[in-house]
Formats: C-alpha cells, sequence, structure tokens
C-alpha cells in the first residue's frame, strides 16, 4: 500500500513510463456520506499497486500521467464521476472492458463474469461491500483489490481483437469518448424533485410539504452522523411520517433514535406544519404527449431497424437506441439524430 509522499514520488516514473495503465477506485458510498474516494488500483507492467488517497498524501502529481495514458478500466462511469467530483480529473482517452463486452454481445457482463469467461480466471467476489475506508485493509481486502486491474490488459487485449474483428473497435472508442463527455458534467440534482422519494405520489401538498422538511433533516443527519441517508431512515418511514402527520395521525420513531434526534424531526415537521398553504408542493403530473400517427408509424419503423440490426450483431437493442432515443427520433428525426454517435446513425439512417 503506497501511503507516503515519498512512496508515491517512487512510483511516478514507472508511471509515465509504463506501456499501458489499468485502473480502478473503491470508494465508501456504503458505509459514509457523503462518499468519498479511498482507494486507487493501479496495475501497470509487472506491478499491481494500491494507493492510499486517505493517508492525506498529495495525488497532484498523479493526474497529468493518468492523462498520457489511455486507462484501461471496467464500468468506468461511477468512477469517472467520483474522480471528477473529489478531484477535478477527467482523462482523455479510455477503454471500457464493460462497453467493449457489451458491444460484443455478452450480456453477463461483470468482471467476474468476463475474466471467467475470457480468461478462464474464478475472482473472489466476496469483498464487493466492504468497508473501504478501514485501515489496515484485510488480507482479502488487498487481493480483491489487486484483482479489479490485475486482469484487465489480458482482457482489453482479447476483447480488442474480437471487435477489431467485427468492425467494432471504432465504435467502442465513440462510446468511450462519449462516456468521458457525460461523466465530465457534474449533476446538478433538481430541488424540485430530489427529495421526492419512492411512494411520494400517494401524499397531499400538505404531506409533501413535510416530506420535503423531513427528507432535509435526514440529509443533515446524514451527514453529521456519516452515514449514507438510508441509515437514518428508510424512504418508506419519510413517507409513513409525512403521511400520518398531514392525516393528524401519530406515528412511531425507531427505538435507536436519540432525544436529540427526535427533536430534531420534531422540529422539521413544526417547519411543515407552519408554511402556508400556497407554499405547499404541487405534486407531479405527467402528461405523456399523445403520439401522432406518423410519429407511431416512424416509431415503429425504428424499432424494426434497431431490432433487426440488434439480431444480426448480437447486441443488446439498446446499445443502438433505447426506446426513449426512438419515441425522440420518431417526432423530429433530423433535429434529434445529432445526439447519436456516428455508428447508431449508420445504423438507424435509412
Amino acid at each position: 500500500m503506497i501511503d507516503t509522499q515519498p512512496a508515491l514520488m517512487e512510483l511516478l516514473p514507472k508511471l509515465n513510463a509504463a506501456e499501458w495503465l489499468a485502473l480502478d477506485t473503491e470508494a465508501d458510498s456504503l458505509h459514509a456520506y457523503p462518499e468519498k474516494l479511498c482507494l486507487l488500483q493501479i496495475s501497470i507492467p509487472g506491478a499491481d499497486c494500491l494507493i492510499d488517497p486517505l493517508s492525506n498524501i498529495d495525488l497532484t502529481p498523479v493526474w497529468p500521467i493518468f492523462q498520457e495514458h489511455e486507462l484501461i478500466m471496467h464500468g468506468s462511469d461511477y468512477d469517472l464521476r467520483l474522480l471528477r467530483k473529489n478531484h477535478g480529473f477527467v482523462p482523455k482517452r479510455i477503454f471500457d472492458t464493460m462497453l467493449a463486452s457489451r458491444l460484443l454481445g455478452d450480456r453477463e457482463f461483470g468482471l467476474t463474469n468476463l475474466v471467467s469467461k475470457y480468461l478462464n480466471v474464478q475472482l473472489d467476489k466476496g469483498s464487493q461491500k466492504a468497508d473501504w475506508a478501514r485501515r489496515p485493509l484485510t488480507e482479502r481486502m488487498e487481493e480483491y483489490a489487486r484483482n479489479d486491474t490485475h486482469y484487465l490488459k489480458p482482457l482489453r487485449d482479447l476483447l480488442a481483437y474480437q471487435l477489431r474483428e467485427k468492425h467494432r473497435l471504432k465504435w467502442l472508442e465513440e462510446c468511450c469518448q462519449r462516456l468521458i463527455q457525460d461523466c465530465a458534467v457534474p449533476s446538478v440534482p433538481d430541488p424540485e424533485t430530489v427529495w421526492r422519494v419512492k411512494g411520494s405520489h400517494v401524499l397531499s401538498r400538505y404531506g409533501l410539504a413535510v416530506l420535503r422538511e423531513l427528507w432535509q433533516w435526514r440529509e443533515t443527519e446524514a451527514v453529521r452522523a456519516n452515514k449514507p441517508p438510508y441509515f437514518v431512515l428508510a424512504h418508506e418511514q419519510l413517507v409513513d411520517i409525512a403521511n400520518a402527520v398531514s392525516e393528524e395521525r401519530s406515528f412511531a420513531l425507531p427505538r435507536h433514535f436519540s432525544s436529540r434526534r427526535a427533536d430534531a424531526l420534531q422540529h422539521a415537521i413544526t417547519i411543515a406544519q407552519t408554511l402556508p398553504p400556497q407554499q405547499h408542493p404541487h405534486p407531479l403530473r405527467s402528461f405523456p404527449r399523445r403520439q401522432t400517427e406518423d410519429e407511431r408509424r416512424r416509431f415503429e419503423q425504428l424499432q424494426k431497424r434497431r431490432d433487426k440490426h440488434a439480431t444480426e450483431l448480437a447486441i443488446d437493442p439498446t446499445l443502438i437506441a433505447s426506446r426513449a432515443t426512438l419515441l425522440e427520433l420518431a417526432r423530429d428525426f433530423e433535429g434529434n439524430r445529432k445526439g447519436l454517435m456516428h455508428w447508431q446513425r449508420e445504423l438507424l439512417d435509412e
């Protein structure tokens, strides 16, 4: 484990000179709130390295080196968003083995499945939900972490060869660039919808006002306790309490609640109770736009074309276009086809 600045500085020339570099991350999203980067796993020719971001070492010299490499990653969406959010890092090039396998038609594309199928190696899945903020890591956790990148280079080579044979390597390059672009854009929660948890549609406007305050209370408690929000109170319980308050019924709090936490929850309810009715949120009403007959016909044509190509290519049809995308294309093909990748456009164009 690299957890000192001298050890990191000693590694940097090796990373810089490496012909290839595989990367993965581990965070503590199941155990802390907000989540943080807990581990960087790196494989280069002849070495698997673990870097400890929690040791307060300065990772600044690492990011320019990463940008000069094509990073071999697997299911990189979460990792890219985590690295951008926590360290402002956005790579220039990646090779995502999950995307590659899906473009080859694999329907089971977890790393364990792919390493078993292509390399005949069985990986241990036991540490998937481990607390990666704990120190020291157990021997089993270290082995699991190293395996996350150890097999990515040989897997990449096999997948790249098959993609090249099927003339789909350019497809992957375009998919990876699109993924980098999407993950580089910070996601900003909509304050009008972020608190509308599952089940909230049953609530009255008054109940929604209570739920909104309860959700904000839970966020504060989660940060204070450094625990994911569902550890404080589950979505279903938030809705049940909001419903009970709006109907002037009693409700029970979990036994483990401290008096301070219970008082804070009651204060959130009181805030909602003092709001004038005009400040109560409105229920979200979705009014699906009715398709015209021409749009319905174009949608069916596009769907038939997509499914025909997907069958011929033996890939998931949604890789070519999701149903929502097809609906948008049916509404305005020329206006919305620009959002497709080149290879998707070639398959869907007449």
